[in-house]
């Protein structure tokens, strides 16, 4: 049974591939075998990601049909039907990992902060729901003194967005947490650089991963 240590490797393989610009023959041939998954799938992880079109999760861990649960969300936030796919697919399928991936130049984060330091009065209410689940995670950024470096303040922001939302999959939910107590699913945090191509996982990682 592949362990989250185990998926977190082929994650970081793939990405490593992505980078290079080379494709494993498993992934180019996936698709020749999709008689193999009608019945059924086993992914060995969970990706929750942003919706922006510049961070195709398949694409950037080099992975193929069946491999992967993708939950793709503006500005990678956790909401009850975030939290119940992952639900799905770890109760389901006991798929071991759960990787909140967000990603450098996050317009839906860069949007928060807009929004925070010049309110708008006009905001559609569906993005203002996107945006009032991340103010919690950027918001104390504001108060220190990246408020004076914008391009430092998004960096730092992206980071504490995902933290929020990796720490809410971790807590949110009694069925996750039961699965992490008995160590059968593992939730970390990465981010994908948009001027590398390159994922790095930064928030949940045990040590010796």
């Amino acid at each position: 049974m592949l362990t989250a240590l185990d998926a977190l490797t082929r994650l970081r393989e793939g990405n490593q591939r992505f980078v290079a610009g080379v494709r494993s023959l498993d992934t180019l041939t996936s698709q020749t075998r999709r008689s193999e998954f009608v019945a059924g799938q086993k992914p060995f992880a969970v990706i929750l990601g942003c919706s922006d079109s510049r961070v195709p999760v398949e694409l950037v861990f080099d992975q193929g049909l069946g491999d992967l649960f993708v939950i793709r969300v503006a500005g990678n936030i956790v909401a009850a039907s975030q939290i119940g796919s992952v639900e799905f697919a770890a109760a389901q399928f006991g798929t071991p990992l759960v990787v909140v991936l967000g990603h450098t130049r996050c317009g839906a984060v860069q949007a928060t902060l807009d929004e925070l330091q010049r309110p708008s009065e006009n905001q559609s209410r569906n993005l203002r729901s996107i945006v009032d689940r991340i103010r919690p995670a950027v918001e104390g950024l504001l108060a220190t003194e990246l408020s004076h470096d914008s391009a430092a303040l998004a960096r730092q922001a992206v980071r504490a967005n995902v933290r929020v939302s990796a720490n809410f999959l971790r807590h949110g939910s009694p069925i996750l947490e039961e699965l992490i107590e008995s160590d059968r699913l593992l939730v970390v945090g990465a981010e994908y650089a948009l001027e590398t191509g390159q994922v790095e996982f930064f928030d949940g990682v045990p040590v010796s991963a």
